[in-house]
């Protein structure tokens, strides 16, 4: 065989590992009802934070360690265990996606992204001219 046959066909195997690697590790929408059911797989659950109930963080304890409740698309409430600090400005988010897996009926979270509300419009929709 030639060389540039051989660099082709290790550049293909090197891709085609690359995808699967890709595909193995990513994880899925869903609600608290299949995280529940499925506890050994990695979800992103979408939801709102329950501003009704106290939130805990206690950095002199755990720098790690961040409780709070929150309400997922279909109304379903679970108690959340982020295991990173404090997100800056969490009060002000309007939705989250937490990822992570349930465990004893609580949704244990490596990340979060947060949707706050625009700087530039305050969170109200922009009236246009027409």
């Amino acid at each position: 065989m030639k060389k540039t046959h051989i660099a082709i066909i290790v550049i293909v195997a090197v891709a085609i590992g690359a995808l699967i690697a890709t595909l193995g590790s990513s994880s899925t929408y869903a609600d608290f009802k299949l995280a529940n059911e499925n506890p050994d797989t990695e979800y992103h659950v979408v939801g709102k934070c329950d501003k009704q109930k106290a939130t805990e963080y206690n950095p002199a304890v755990n720098t790690d360690e961040f409780t709070f409740y929150m309400i997922d698309t279909k109304g379903e409430e679970r108690k959340v265990v982020l295991h990173k600090n404090k997100p800056q400005d969490f009060e002000r988010s309007e939705q989250v996606v937490i990822i992570g897996k349930m465990h004893n009926g609580e949704f244990h979270a490596n990340d979060i992204l947060m949707k706050c509300p625009s700087k530039y419009n305050d969170g109200k929709p922009v009236a246009t001219q027409g």
